[in-house]
This record gives structure tokens, C-alpha cells and sequence, in this order.
């Protein structure tokens, strides 16, 4: 039989302490969604069944105990740091869920200057962690937008990547050493090493889990010095998205690594250039580093665009300025909140990655389905943003008036339809379904063609680990309940 609502209840003022489990409904109400729901959200509207509690954890101790009780009850754990996630990560789709939220574990452990690492707990801001190296001359090389409130174990457990990952990488590349919980209450701390050949790289059990397999409790993080003062900012003006994303295979290919490579469509560019790029495609660029190898890899840029002339330089100060406002936080977001309310103009974002041979394609296809296939659509364009020797991601940035429909309808008649398109047909063209946002609760109907034969590994290790099925259910596997 069940245990009851208010069994799990007791139960977790008995592991955490009472002042550490949350039944507010207000609360609940916030905890049963994540940014994916926002339209509903705004309106207060929840589809989602509310969990039976928020418990907040202060030790791996305490999270192995809930886990271990969880486990055994057959309760299911969605696991929470900074509440950024885009995906449905965050929503609670059975009755009487536990959302554990490491957020209260929030103490960077150490620096270490002479072995370039940094170690903190899950719950630890990264914005925070990064003021702190930047007293010491580093870096941790991890900007994401959600810098100001994203927390270290929800980075690592999402796969995130930040702005100048062309030069530093993902989060998987600076990722030294974590610690995790399983739902059999297990404490697995998984040593910082430069690198290691013993067996499968075990780290890559917890990076990109998503909370489906374990909660992530801590991470140690390489670093870098920081030189600011060597930064170099580039910027052009061009006409076609296919021209850019060919100048920036070939920057990639002749060996020159800026930490930021962007390019930005008509469309999308609407919302950030259209003060000195109407109309225009913009690629942008940013070195850094020591100064010979921020200059020098400036110049090698500066030659390449030389041979390009479809493409216009603009003032460098552009580039930096938009930088510079380009994070947002709970204060943007407010913001955002009182414009969807006023407009029922909302924006959503799907991110894809593919081969170079592919990503024309996907990028020309996908705009047309959607412009002629989606309603009430307002702007629909794309960005790239991260660079590989191989390929790139696109970052579709969408945006459509709420028309005619409840704010719980809103995913169904907009949202959904979109993302529908954008991963059938990057998977169809040899491309990756999703980036750097994570598969969630509505990319995973798409996670069988994903990864096709190699969905086999991903079924055992949830079977291993997590037998009972408890951990944040319907999340990188569909929940069949």
C-alpha cells in the first residue's frame, strides 16, 4: 500500500528537520514546473500534480537518508538546485513527488591555486564561484547565460555549456572530480585527476543525468588564469546565415580558437542588433587568453574575414556593449513576466547540434516548416554559439502571440508543434535533438530516435541504478505509468 501524503511529509521533517520541508502551496506550485511552463506560470496556472513536498538538504548524508527512504517507498525524487531548467526537467508528473533541492548546500569547499581547481558544493552560484577564482587571477571558463542563478549541480547534472565554450568547452571538459548519491542511498565521490585510463570514464555517469540517475552533491572544476585586458572583440554585418556558418567551419578547421564564435540570423539578431545591423546577419568574435595567443588568434580571424567580402566590420564597442548585457537573472526574468502578460508575445528556445554537412540544411528546412506550418508566429530565427572542429550548434530563438487558446493550452498549440519540427528534422538530417538545455520531460518522445541502437546503454544504466524507478520519472526516459 502507498504511504500516504502526509507519511512522506513526517518522514522528511524526521531526515532534514521541519524548518527544511516546505508544503506552502505557493510553493508547491513553482516546484511542480520549471521554465518550460513559464506561460502557465505566469498566469498561475499548474497542470502539473503538486509534489508532496520541497525538501531542502544540507549534507550528501541527508540526501543519501531521503533517497534511501524514497527508494524504498517507490516515492519519486525530482532533484533541484538553481530551478533554471528550460526543458520540464523540473516537473513533477505523478502524485505526491519529493523535490529535493540541494540550493542550501552552498559552500565553495576550496580553491587551489597550484593543482588550478575549484570545489564546491551543488547548491554553489556560479556567478559566485566565478567572483570568487577571479580574486585569485582565474577563471572557471563556464558562462552560461543563466550565470547569475544557475548552481553548480544542476550545470553538471544538465550538460550545460556557456558562452566561451569554443575555447574552454563544456561543462564535461571542466569537469575534474564530483560526488553523487544513487537512490539506494550510495555515496559515490569520484576523485579530480587530470586525467584517467581505468575503465570507462565513470564521470560521465553523472554529467548530463538530469536528476534520473543520482543528485549530484559536489563538483570540482578545472580552472584558468583570467587576462581580461587582452580581450579583442570582432564583428561583421552580412547578408545570409549559410555564408556565416561557412566562414566559421572554416575558422574552426584552419586551427584558430576565439573564446566566443557567434552568428546570428536576421531574425533573431531583431532583438539585440537592430540599432547598427537592421536587417543584417551579424558574426561576431572574442579572443582572449595571454596576450600573444589573444592577438595572435585575433589576427589569424581578422585575416580569413579579409578574404570575405559579403561580410562588413563594425566598431568592436558594438560587440562589447552587447556582451557585456547579455546574462540574465531573476530580475530579467520579472521582466520578461510583465511583457508576456501585457503582449501574450512569448519567446522559446530549441538548441540542436550538427555535423557541418548537415547544418544548412536543417536550419533552411526547419525555418520554412515553422514560418508556413505554426500559427501566430511573430519572429522565428536562429544563432550559432558553440563551434567544434566537426560541426555546431543552432540555437532556434522563437517567438508567437497567444491567440484564441487557455494559457494550459498554450504548449500544445505553440510550443510543442515547434520543438516537434526542430528535432525530427535534426535527427532526421544526422544532427543531435538538444545541445546544452538536457532532453527534459518533452524532448524525451524523440530519445528512441536519438540514439537509436545505443538507446540500449541508456535503459541498463537507469535499470542499474536506479531499479525502482524513482529518480525524477518521464525525464531522458518516457514515462509509461
Amino acid at each position: 500500500m502507498a504511504i500516504s501524503r502526509e507519511e512522506i511529509v513526517a518522514k522528511l521533517k524526521s531526515i532534514v528537520g521541519e524548518d527544511n520541508v516546505v508544503t506552502d502551496r505557493a510553493v508547491l506550485e513553482d516546484a511542480s514546473h520549471d521554465r518550460f511552463r513559464k506561460y502557465e506560470g505566469y498566469h498561475h496556472v499548474y497542470t502539473n500534480p503538486l509534489p508532496a513536498a520541497v525538501a531542502f538538504v544540507n549534507s550528501a548524508q541527508e540526501v543519501s537518508e531521503v533517497l534511501r527512504f524514497c527508494n524504498a517507498e517507490k516515492i519519486n525524487v525530482v532533484p533541484r538546485t538553481g530551478h533554471s531548467a528550460t526543458e520540464g526537467g523540473l516537473e513533477t508528473i505523478v502524485e505526491n513527488s519529493v523535490v529535493l533541492d540541494g540550493s542550501h548546500m552552498n559552500k565553495i569547499l576550496d580553491i587551489d591555486p597550484v593543482d588550478m581547481q575549484a570545489t564546491a558544493q551543488c547548491g554553489v552560484v556560479l556567478e559566485d564561484l566565478e567572483n570568487e577564482v577571479r580574486k585569485y587571477g582565474f577563471t572557471t571558463g563556464h558562462s552560461p547565460q543563466s550565470k547569475p542563478i544557475a548552481m553548480m549541480g544542476g550545470l553538471v547534472a544538465t550538460r550545460s555549456i556557456g558562452q566561451f565554450s569554443t575555447l574552454y568547452g563544456g561543462i564535461e571538459d571542466m569537469l575534474a572530480g564530483v560526488e553523487t548519491v544513487f537512490p539506494d542511498g550510495t555515496i559515490c565521490d569520484i576523485k579530480a585527476v587530470p586525467r584517467r585510463s581505468a575503465g570507462p570514464d565513470i564521470r560521465h555517469v553523472v554529467l548530463g543525468n538530469e536528476g534520473a540517475m543520482n543528485f549530484i552533491t559536489k563538483v570540482t572544476v578545472k580552472l584558468w588564469k583570467y587576462y581580461p585586458q587582452f580581450h579583442e572583440c570582432m564583428g561583421y554585418t552580412l547578408d545570409r546565415m549559410q555564408d556565416g556558418l561557412r566562414i566559421m567551419r572554416e575558422i574552426m578547421v584552419e586551427g584558430y580558437r576565439p573564446s566566443v564564435a557567434r552568428l546570428y540570423d536576421a531574425e533573431d539578431g531583431k532583438e539585440h542588433f537592430s540599432h547598427f545591423a537592421a536587417g543584417k546577419c551579424v558574426l561576431l568574435f572574442v579572443t582572449e587568453g595571454p596576450q600573444l595567443i589573444s592577438h595572435a588568434t585575433a589576427e589569424g580571424i581578422r585575416e580569413i574575414m579579409a578574404k570575405h567580402p559579403e561580410c562588413t566590420p563594425v566598431e568592436s564597442k558594438l560587440i562589447e556593449t552587447w556582451f557585456a548585457n547579455l546574462n540574465w537573472d531573476a530580475a530579467r526574468i520579472e521582466e520578461e513576466r510583465k511583457e508576456v502578460l501585457e503582449t501574450n508575445n512569448v519567446c522559446c528556445t530549441t538548441e540542436i547540434s550538427a555535423p557541418w554537412s548537415a547544418v544548412e540544411h536543417i536550419y533552411e528546412t526547419c525555418v520554412k516548416r515553422v514560418t508556413e506550418e505554426i500559427p501566430d508566429i511573430t519572429i522565428f530565427g536562429a544563432h550559432a554559439s558553440h563551434c567544434y572542429s566537426n560541426g555546431i550548434n543552432l540555437y532556434f530563438v522563437y517567438w508567437y502571440n497567444v491567440v484564441d487558446c487557455k494559457p494550459e493550452e498554450e504548449i500544445t498549440k505553440y510550443h510543442l508543434p515547434i520543438k516537434k519540427i526542430i528535432c525530427e528534422e535534426t535527427i532526421k538530417a544526422g544532427g543531435s535533438m538538444c545541445h546544452h538545455h538536457g532532453v527534459g520531460k518533452h524532448r524525451v518522445h524523440w530519445i528512441d530516435q536519438e540514439h537509436g541502437s545505443a538507446l540500449y546503454i541508456v535503459k541498463r544504466l537507469k535499470q542499474a541504478f536506479d531499479p525502482n524507478g524513482i529518480m525524477n520519472i518521464g525525464t531522458i526516459l518516457p514515462y509509461k505509468g
